[in-house]
């Protein structure tokens, strides 16, 4: 992924393609809440989502909560029915039924045994599912990504998408599609090149590996 130069699209938050065939959702209203957001603080998305129906996406560095405002009013403003997954005790109350509306699936970090199973009969059951998360697990400082991302995408069989937070220029970045290969390692490492120019609001991308 490179850094863009964002000027050009200073009056459109979200100048990115999306595919037909992306999975739809959200209301008009919502799409114009997320695009008001973006535009009164100063954010913007860049690039192109994959032409493809089932793809795992990682968004990161993410090291505020801020991460997830400005990512879901990407998600409302182009009307994509992108589902996340988020911690578990994040769904209780009004919040937990907002997420869920949003398309948020609850995961226990304490207990991840079988979630790359789970998530690949979750794609095998649907024509169409575009899946995010955020491959660090946490906010706070940690010293190595987990590798859950790369093992739900291999069990699913689908390609990772690249997402980035590049906050010294408050864009949210869309970078390459990557398939994956049996070499965990290699990818990673692939990955990590990848994400090496992004600054998160709190600090520079973790380690990947």
């Amino acid at each position: 992924m490179t850094v863009i130069d964002l000027h050009a699209a200073r009056f459109d938050p979200l100048p990115v393609h999306v595919p037909a065939c992306a999975p739809r959702a959200s209301s008009r209203f919502g799409r114009c809440f997320g695009r008001t957001v973006l535009r009164l603080g100063g954010w913007r998305m860049t690039g192109a989502f994959p032409d493809c129906r089932k793809v795992v996406i990682i968004a990161a560095p993410h090291s505020s909560g801020w991460d997830v405002v400005w990512g879901l009013s990407a998600k409302l403003g182009l009307g994509l029915g992108i589902e996340f997954m988020g911690k578990a005790e994040l769904f209780w109350g009004p919040l937990g039924w907002l997420l869920r509306k949003l398309g948020g699936i609850p995961t226990d970090r304490q207990h991840p045994q079988g979630l790359a199973t789970s998530m690949a009969a979750r794609f095998a059951e649907r024509d169409t599912l575009w899946l995010a998360l955020a491959p660090e697990g946490t906010r706070r400082h940690a010293p190595r990504w987990k590798t859950g991302f790369w093992r739900i995408a291999r069990a699913a069989g689908v390609p990772l998408q690249c997402v980035a937070f590049d906050y010294p220029n408050k864009a949210i970045v869309v970078g390459p599609l990557i398939e994956l290969s049996d070499d965990m390692a290699a990818d990673l490492d692939r990955i990590a090149h990848l994400y090496a120019p992004y600054q998160g609001k709190r600090r520079p991308i973790n380690p990947v590996r």
